[in-house]
Parts: structure tokens; C-alpha cells; sequence
């Protein structure tokens, strides 16, 4: 099925109810046939977990639409902006993509990861970008646009995440996202939120731009969220659900998963709540970071044994419930490794005062985009700074080199789940850390000993895995 046909189909599935399973069975042949039977670049086993998730990405957004709480016409958007433009990437967005490879020597990242502005309308625990209403960085709305016009016309990416702080609470020069939104409507936006902030006004806004999608942050049922994000934002965060179902636009969920909420991401009520009663059509999980604000966060930290469990629950999401899940840590096999330091495929990191980071987990830069314009350079010079080329060749070493026997893909994490190597090999001395708390930790042996420590554990469990259920072709051929 040609490129062109199957982004049709996908149109075709919300006109036509009566041949919807009809439809749904032939794509459904073709994303096993195009990402497991004709690849041979890439272990089968990664490959079906890649099937398994786009396939359950096809039924979340299915399942919506027929309930009425995902737009036909934001669907046909989505398929036009992200899927034809970003995905299957067209004629000419290819062609210039291999231009960009033949000037600079390697392929642009797919998107960024934007933090417009750290303000932030809540003070949740353990918040990674240290957030709250009191806190000023934001960049100008001529600095927002410019880096969004950037990643469209030269690195030809059509999809840019938006994070924080609150997004919703950023405003300069008259101007909110709302307005990037708009201005770029061949591009989609991913917006990581609190959602409290999402009023009809807005969702309705969203609902006619088309190319957006809200990640509502949760940390479990009403209980829970309110514990770590403050009492009565479970209540704000439903009442956005049903003005964004109501406007058509596609709800995900974002979850921190740690030591408090691990056991209740075990258990299928949590997610049958949110994607059978909720409507969610996607979540994105991350298993909170000793960073930022969290230094001293250790005990809240996923044990070395429950990111193991929670990897067996993914794969059963994924498979069985067919629920669109997706987790940074031990989804790692979707997108073979590491996506940071702008690889292809992946991306890099800007946040509030324009520095530009690896990872959103990375809290280190090199580089600042107000400092990179004012001398005449721009968003390409930073993916060549010694920090983003050190993290690209660990990643290539480490399985982009060779994907059809690469390392173990279950520790993906350049920082996280390989501290020490990040530590020797990829981190400059010459770096800064985003706040004063990820200089510190570098100053601190307790630091390093726990987190080289939790690596440690992490292998000895997850190596097997790898070796057993990833590499058996392998190990069938030595034996």
C-alpha cells in the first residue's frame, strides 16, 4: 500500500461507518507487513513492539472518533499535518532532508521539545523544571516564532512538542501559543499541560486549529493528583476533558510514574478509567528524574524491580488492551535508543532563557539560541557543539550503528540509565547546568554512587530480558 493510498484509507475511516473494520483490517495488514515482514534492518522483536504500538495508536484514535469525542475533521487534519508531513514525510520534504544530510553531514532531528515559559499556576512535587507562578523566564513571542519557523524551513520538521511551566499561561507581545498554533497550521503541536487552565474558549480554539494535542498531567485517580499537584486539580482537569472532548480535539495523558503511584500503574482501572471513561486517545509516561527540584527525591524514585513490572505492563497495554502507551524509559525499543542530543529521530531541548539541552531530562547545555542569533548562527550550529556530538555517537555506538544487534534497548537513557558513561564520556566540563541544584549534583559523590548503583541493578535485571526475549536469534546462531 503506496504512501499516498494508505494516508486515503485513514481518511476513509471516519467517512464510512459501514466499512470501518473493513478498512481497519487492511491497514492493519499493512503496518504488520511494512514494519515487521519487509524490514531487515532491525531485530523482529523491537519491530512487533513497533506495530503494537501504532496499531494501538489506530484503535484509541478509532475507538474516539466513534464515540463522538474526536473530531472527524481534527482527524483528517491530523492525518494531513502528521502523518502525511512528519511521517510518511513527502517527495519533496525528503528531498530536502538529504540536502540538509549533504551540507552538514547528518540528518536534522524530527522535532524539538519547546519550554516557552517556566511560570507555572501550580508547584507540584518533584517538578522537573522547578515551576511555579512566581518565576519570570519566558521568551519573547519574536523568539517563539522565530525557532518555530526554524524547525519548519531548516530542519523541514513539521511537528514541534510544547512544554513547561504551564503553556497556557504563557503570553508576551499581545501573543499566546494560540497564535503559533495558527500561523503554523501545517505543522502539529504536542502540549505537555496541567490542564486547569483549558477553558471552552479555548478547547473550542483548538478544536478549529486542528493540529494540537493536549497531554493532560495526572499522577493517578483524584487522590493522588491531588496529593503531588495541589486539592481540587483533579476536578479543573475532568472539566477540561469534557470541553476538549466536546470541542473534538484528541486527549492524552501524561503520568510521572513513582514510588507512590507505581503500584496503581500496575492495575488496569487506572487506564481503563482514563481511556475508557475519560476518552483518552494517548499516554505518555515518565518515571520522575532525580533532577531539578527532586535532588533530594531519591525515595521517590521507581525501584529497579517495578520498572521491570511497569515494562511488562506496557507491553500488555499495548498488545491485549491495544491502549496507546507509550513510557520514555521502557518504551526505549520504539524508537531503537536514546532520542536526545537532535539525533534523527529525535530531538533537543530549549527552554525558557534559551538554552538548549539534550533532553527535557538533561538539565545541561552548551548553547543558547539568544546567543547562537545575536552572532549570526542558528538552531543547525547548535546540534554540532561537542556536548550534542559527544550524546549522538553513544547513541550511534551504543545501537544505532548496527540496529539488528544493538545493545540492551531497555536502558535506553543516556543520563538516566547510564550515569557513570554520561559522567566520563559525554558530558563537557565545559557545560552548565539549567538550575543550581544539576550543577550541584555533579559536586556530589552520593549522587553519583545512587544513581550508578540503581544502573547497576537495572542491568542485572533487564539484560536477561534482552538477551532472552530480543537477542534469541542470535543466541540460537552461537549455540
Amino acid at each position: 500500500m503506496k504512501n499516498f493510498i494508505f494516508s486515503n484509507v485513514l481518511r476513509e475511516l471516519v467517512n464510512y461507518k459501514a466499512s470501518r473494520n473493513y478498512l481497519l483490517k487492511k491497514i492493519d495488514n499493512h503496518l504488520y507487513n511494512s514494519i515487521v515482514e519487509k524490514d531487515d534492518q532491525n531485530l523482529k522483536e523491537v519491530q512487533e513492539k513497533k506495530y503494537h504500538f501504532m496499531n494501538s495508536m489506530l484503535q484509541s484514535s478509532v475507538r474516539n472518533i466513534e464515540k463522538g469525542y474526536f473530531s472527524k475533521d481534527v482527524f483528517k487534519k491530523l492525518v494531513q499535518v502528521l502523518v502525511e508531513n512528519s511521517i510518511l514525510n513527502g517527495q519533496t520534504y525528503s528531498q530536502k532532508l538529504e540536502e540538509f544530510k549533504n551540507q552538514y553531514g547528518e540528518y536534522p532531528p524530527n522535532f524539538i521539545v519547546l519550554s516557552p515559559t517556566q511560570r507555572c499556576n501550580l508547584n507540584c512535587t518533584g517538578c522537573y523544571a522547578a515551576a511555579n507562578a512566581h518565576t519570570k523566564p519566558t521568551l519573547s513571542y519574536e523568539m517563539v516564532d522565530k525557532i518555530v519557523h526554524d524547525v519548519r524551513n531548516k530542519f523541514h520538521s513539521r511537528f514541534v512538542t510544547i512544554s513547561g511551566g504551564e503553556p497556557f499561561m504563557y503570553k508576551s507581545q499581545g501573543k499566546t501559543l494560540l497564535d503559533i498554533f495558527e500561523k503554523y497550521n501545517d505543522m502539529f503541536f504536542l502540549v505537555y499541560t496541567n490542564g486547569t487552565l483549558i477553558t471552552k474558549e479555548i478547547a473550542d480554539r483548538l478544536g478549529k486549529a486542528g493540529n494540537v494535542t493536549p497531554a493532560i498531567s495526572v499522577e493517578g485517580f483524584e487522590k493522588e493528583t491531588d496529593e503531588r499537584r495541589g486539592k481540587g486539580t483533579h476536578q479543573k482537569i475532568l472539566q477540561a476533558f469534557e470541553n476538549l472532548r466536546n470541542a473534538g480535539v484528541p486527549i492524552g495523558i501524561s503520568v510521572t510514574a513513582t514510588s507512590k503511584n507505581a503500584d496503581m500503574l500496575l492495575n488496569d482501572e487506572f487506564y481503563d478509567y482514563y481511556f475508557g471513561e475519560q476518552g483518552a486517545t494517548y499516554m505518555w509516561e515518565f518515571q520522575l528524574m532525580p533532577m531539578g527540584r527532586s535532588n533530594q527525591a531519591f525515595d521517590l524514585m521507581v525501584s529497579p524491580e517495578k520498572r521491570v513490572e511497569l515494562y511488562r505492563k506496557w507491553e500488555d497495554l499495548i498488545k491485549n488492551k491495544r491502549y496507546c502507551v507509550a513510557d520514555f524509559w521502557n518504551s526505549g525499543v520504539l524508537v531503537n535508543g536514546c532520542i536526545a542530543y537532535g539525533r534523527r529521530g529525535g530531538y533537543f531541548y530549549i527552554d525558557w532563557n534559551g538554552n538548549i539541552m539534550p533532553c527535557v531530562f538533561v538539565p545541561y547545555y552548551v548553547d543558547n539560541v539568544y546567543d547562537l542569533y545575536n552572532n549570526g548562527k542558528g538552531l543547525v550550529d547548535a546540534l554540532f557543539s561537542d556536548f550534542m556530538k559527544n550524546g549522538r555517537q553513544w547513541i550511534y555506538n551504543y545501537g544505532q550503528a548496527a540496529p539488528e544487534k544493538p545493545k540492551n534497548w531497555l536502558m535506553p537513557c543516556s543520563i538516566r540509565d547510564h550515569y557513570a558513561n554520561f559522567r566520563k564520556n559525554i558530558l563537557p566540563s565545559h557545560a552548565k547546568g539549567e538550575t543550581k541544584e544539576a550543577d550541584e549534583s555533579l559536586k556530589d559523590p552520593n549522587y553519583y554512587k545512587t544513581l550508578v548503583r540503581y544502573d547497576e541493578e537495572l542491568e542485572e535485571l533487564t539484560e536477561d530480558i534482552w538477551e532472552e526475549e530480543y537477542m534469541k536469534k542470535y543466541n540460537k546462531e552461537s549455540v
